[in-house]
């Protein structure tokens, strides 16, 4: 092994110095609205600057937060809109990636180029809205899962990924007798794992954070999204989260930020969790499905 040099010892050193400096600019805003979560309506009003600890330890604003009716009715709706969505953008996008991924198909060229174009282009927010309506999926589940069922970017990735895989072995399986959808699901789907437990991430992270056609295409409260409940909460008000609380009127205003707080954290905790299961996919995956093409 080389002996590293002074000027080798600097360079590792700023580059530490630099990662470490992105490392806090990205999980210290999480920290902050963590500690401020927790911390006690009054002295966090007379705090400023940086907060490196919770003011006053409380647990009253998750309290608060979590009597609020509509929040739980957005976590059933969320988790059946991911657990749903997921499921028809997997289908979807691993039976598109083999198609695109096979270069002996009719047009495959013409196929591949049409697909990209989609990527570019589309027909904006308006035609979006009228598609929706006149298929009828206003104010359904549908509306957040069928317009959103498939990713061009994702299924390119798959696509990538399937193409590294050993052509030999795509022939021997070929000549074994074995099917399109017997060489899909038995052959490649198996070896393709790591790039697939990408995608579910990248899909339910979409999923789980999606408020946008929520807000547009649904009108019943009860269907309501756990994000666009977070959304009303820190944008319009925060009013029906802290009522009836036994809360002084001269504290609401000062529990409502708090509120503001815990919500986010409630609304962002289920994600941190799951990312760890798949972390250890996560760099092959992206890996296999962006460098070969």
């Amino acid at each position: 092994m080389r002996k590293l040099t002074v000027s080798d010892r600097i360079i590792n050193f700023l580059f530490g110095a630099i990662l470490f400096s992105i490392a806090v600019t990205f999980v210290y805003p999480f920290l902050y609205i963590l500690f401020a979560s927790f911390s006690d309506p009054q002295q966090l009003s007379w705090h400023t600057g940086f907060l490196f600890h919770p003011l006053g330890f409380t647990l009253r604003g998750y309290e608060v937060a979590m009597s609020y009716s509509g929040i739980w009715r957005g976590y059933l709706n969320t988790i059946f809109i991911v657990v749903a969505g997921v499921a028809v953008n997997m289908i979807l996008t691993i039976l598109g990636a083999y198609v695109i991924s096979r270069k002996d198909l009719y047009l495959f060229k013409f196929l591949n180029l049409f697909v990209i174009f989609t990527m570019f282009f589309s027909g904006g927010l308006i035609p979006f809205f009228l598609v929706v309506r006149n298929l009828g999926l206003m104010n359904t589940y549908s509306a957040l899962i069928f317009p959103v069922a498939i990713s061009t970017w994702n299924m390119i990735i798959l696509r990538t990924s399937i193409n590294g895989l050993p052509i030999s072995l795509i022939e021997s399986a070929r000549i074994d007798g074995a099917n399109d959808f017997t060489l899909l699901f038995r052959i490649i789907v198996p070896l393709t794992r790591s790039t697939l437990a990408v995608l579910v991430l990248f899909y339910a992270v979409g999923h789980w954070n999606s408020w946008f056609n929520a807000m547009i295409f649904l009108r019943d409260r009860s269907l309501y999204p756990l994000q666009l409940v977070l959304r009303e909460i820190l944008i319009q008000n925060t009013g029906g989260a802290v009522a009836h609380q036994g809360i002084a009127l001269t504290q609401m205003d000062l529990y409502r930020h708090l509120v503001q707080y815990c919500t986010t954290v409630i609304a962002t905790l289920p994600i941190l969790t799951i990312f760890p299961f798949l972390q250890k996919h996560f760099v092959k995956g992206v890996l296999v499905g962006s460098v070969k093409g």
